[in-house]
């Protein structure tokens, strides 16, 4: 009977404790307007790094770290990828990045999802959206984002983690607005 009442007791901590990681994710995240970080990209093994700002809702610039000078722009709509030498115009909705650059609907979502524990450090969260698979990773400590995972409709994995996160700043709008064609 004791051990079947610690049992009881033991589930029921693990259980609040849980519940209280996801619950203050959700919290952290839901108070955020935007959110400055570095990252290290992986897409299919090839490995890319840079700045990034992120604005909610559904806007994001990257510069990345690479002798062709590119960057990624959404403006909520659309997302534009450019180089020195190529440019590529693409619907928002048509990327996994629209999900991802929706805070209020991954609330939403992460509020009715099992959160998994990939290590003492990181909780995952993961679902499917218009046929791409997405997983969310949040500091265990922290309950920062600290990175996604996106598998998309070809099955190209494309890993993103975030570090040096700086949340809040005060912004330059213009950096949002699409680059144009060369």
């Amino acid at each position: 009977m004791k051990k079947l009442l610690f049992l009881i007791i033991y589930l029921s901590l693990i259980s609040s404790v849980s519940a209280s990681i996801k619950e203050n994710i959700i919290e952290k995240f839901t108070n955020i307007e935007n959110l400055s970080f570095d990252f290290e990209q992986n897409i299919n093994g090839k490995i890319e790094n840079g700045n990034c700002v992120i604005e909610y809702p559904k806007k994001i610039y990257c510069k990345y770290n690479l002798n062709n000078q590119k960057v990624l722009v959404a403006d909520g709509k659309s997302l534009v990828i450019k180089t020195l030498s190529s440019y590529y115009f693409y619907p928002l909705e048509k990327t996994p990045l629209d999900t991802i650059l929706n805070k209020e609907y991954l609330v939403k979502k992460i509020k009715n999802l099992d959160q998994r524990e990939v290590s003492d450090d990181f909780i995952n969260f993961n679902f499917t959206e218009n046929e791409n698979e997405i997983n969310l990773f949040f500091d265990k400590k922290t309950y920062n984002l600290i990175g996604w995972q996106t598998v998309d409709i070809y099955q190209n994995v494309s890993i993103t983690y975030l570090s040096s996160i700086k949340r809040n700043q005060k912004l330059k709008k213009e950096i949002f607005k699409l680059p144009q064609q060369n």
